[in-house]
């Protein structure tokens, strides 16, 4: 049954949603009238009073004067608030603290500004995308989530700001405790859990105490897909401990800060018939390789909810041999720099999500954009024609766009980078659909490959896995142009046993699927080689993972990066490389 507030937040965006266009219209009045006069913004309005014009005006005036930015275009400014510089320079809000982007996708991290009002649409957003779910997936009040979340650790900046990832920010604030009392779910582990710092151990607290109240849990959610197929691949393993500190109501020599052996002892005590059960269930699944390992050890969980879409789709598989017929939800769709659009449906499976934009958060244009003609491309980094802005009210359903945003934390015409397809409407309001990062990550030449190019090739390659029941654990590529002619490399980490034939059956079907002009001219002319791939051994994606989160990236933002060129990464997977294949799909093997 759907609780009153859920009717409300529901009712406050179906309104929101009838009159979109003039809802962004007063958003950006609302941001620029509350940021006038900073630095950034007086470059392009001089000594233009805007506090006096219009608001269809003001909307016209800015997307006229001010331009398009990029993150390098503000990053100037960043780092001056970084350093300590209290002018206003893109926010008349004071900015205490700076989110950190994920870093995995251009493998340098960002700072992007974090305020008040950050935390304060991600509580928006979390009680919105809770109200919808719950008409369709009802859960009992007081019930228990497993949430597979992390905190990074945190440092200050040189004129003293707080900076660390922008989950971090919202696990330490006060409105994520509010969205605990005000959705009634409550998560299984305590603060010091998830903010410990080190992910082994608290993704092993969060699974003992995610079993300790088995029977409460209610659904299972992390940020990220990879988190939580990362945390049961953990489990296989770490099983039996964790039913031994079940019976004993004790907490295993792994768990090393104190702080968290305290929080957890505090928590437990001693279980031996859950623990019984427990070991009973894991033995059976054990047999099973661990399918449907959800609903037999949270009996009473609703569904699974975590970001499913882009560079997640590839652990659906592994999540729903986890879940068996447990629905899977794809959580929102948000960035660093600000909430995108929240899933209306949740029913929707994680192929199919869209998204409604938020539009009382940030001011939204769309770059509308449209494929080159491949035979006569030649730019290796301009991968669509594009025409000017366009904002959210003139969006055309089944056109692709980039993002762009302007927020209340001092971001003006940022090109977000992501590219999306309008698919649907909710009332005004587009529904989209995430496509990939507009990024080009393979080129030699004048190929053009994104990563949901290289996600279709990978996934068409590795489905004669299946028939030696082997599965793909993770992949990432790089476009080698050490030596001429350059070509693509993929490396794939493989769980089970397969005979070399299939795996060059393997290696030739992916140099053969990609369907790019560019890049099956060149492999015709031989002016990029022979597709290599790569075989690792087993771990070598979690020693990846190591290497993010020592410098400083969290477990729950992180994206294994899709292709790399950064020499730390490739020296591990060079290192832990096992066997090497060369393609022959056209003809020549070098």
């Amino acid at each position: 049954m759907e609780r009153n507030g859920g009717s409300d937040i529901i009712g406050w965006f179906d309104e929101v949603a009838e009159t979109a266009d003039s809802v962004q219209t007063q958003t950006l009045s609302q941001i620029l009238r509350l940021n006038y006069g900073v630095e950034y913004l007086k470059k392009w309005f001089r000594d233009i009073n805007i506090q006096e014009m219009e608001e269809n005006a003001l909307e016209s005036l800015f997307t006229s004067l001010v331009p398009l930015a990029s993150h390098a275009d503000l990053e100037p400014y960043i780092q001056r608030i970084a350093d300590g510089d209290e002018a206003p320079l893109l926010t008349q809000e004071a900015i205490t603290n700076l989110s950190l982007s994920s870093g995995t996708t251009e493998g340098r991290q960002k700072f992007v500004p974090f305020t008040k009002h950050s935390s304060k649409t991600t509580l928006q957003v979390f009680k919105l995308a809770a109200a919808y779910r719950s008409r369709i997936y009802p859960i009992r009040e007081g019930g228990r989530i497993l949430e597979l979340i992390y905190g990074s650790k945190q440092f200050k900046t040189k004129g003293g700001l707080t900076v660390g990832t922008a989950t971090t920010h919202y696990y330490a604030s006060e409105e994520f405790k509010i969205k605990q009392e005000q959705t009634k779910s409550f998560t299984c582990s305590p603060e010091a859990v998830i903010s410990s710092g080190d992910y082994n151990q608290s993704t092993y607290c969060h699974l003992l105490l995610g079993l300790h109240f088995r029977d409460e849990v209610e659904f299972i959610t992390s940020t990220f897909a990879y988190s939580i197929v990362q945390a049961f691949r953990s489990f296989e393993e770490l099983w039996r401990e964790i039913c031994d500190d079940i019976r004993e109501g004790s907490l295993s020599s792994r768990i090393t800060i104190t702080k968290v052996r305290n929080a957890v002892l505090d928590i437990i005590s001693p279980n031996p018939c859950l623990a019984s059960r427990i070991a009973s269930t894991c033995e059976e699944l054990e047999v099973k390789d661990w399918f449907c390992m959800i609903p037999k050890l949270w009996p009473n969980a609703k569904y699974v909810y975590s970001i499913m879409t882009g560079s997640m789709q590839p652990y659906l598989r592994k999540l729903r041999h986890y879940a068996g017929n447990l629905p899977l939800v794809s959580a929102d769709y948000g960035s660093t720099e600000s909430w995108i659009g929240v899933n209306v449906n949740p029913s929707s499976p994680p192929e199919k999500v869209t998204f409604a934009v938020m539009p009382t958060f940030s001011y939204f244009e769309f770059i509308p954009l449209h494929s080159q003609n491949q035979q006569n491309a030649n730019s290796n980094t301009d991968d669509f024609i594009e025409e000017d802005p366009v904002p959210l009210s003139q969006v055309k359903l089944g056109q692709e766009y980039e993002i762009v945003l302007t927020t209340f934390t001092g971001l003006y015409r940022y090109r977000l980078g992501d590219v999306v397809e309008v698919a649907g409407f909710h009332k005004k309001i587009p529904k989209l659909n995430f496509i990939c990062r507009r990024k080009l990550i393979l080129t030699v030449n004048i190929d053009k490959n994104t990563e949901k190019d290289l996600q279709l090739v990978v996934e068409r390659g590795s489905q004669a896995l299946s028939k030696s029941k082997a599965e793909l654990v993770d992949f990432t590529s790089h476009a080698d142009v050490a030596k001429q002619p350059g070509h693509y490399v993929i490396y794939w980490e493989i769980n089970g046993e397969v005979e070399e034939r299939v795996l060059r059956e393997c290696c030739r079907e992916m140099d053969a699927s990609f369907v790019d002009h560019g890049y099956v001219v060149s492999r015709r002319t031989n002016s990029i080689g022979p597709l290599e791939l790569c075989i690792v051994e087993k771990g070598t994606f979690k020693k990846i993972l190591e290497h993010f989160i020592r410098n400083g990236a969290a477990l729950s933002q992180f994206k294994t990066p899709r292709c790399t060129s950064n020499q730390v990464l490739l020296k591990i997977l060079d290192a832990c490389t096992i066997k090497r294949f060369r393609s022959t799909a056209y003809g020549q093997e070098l």
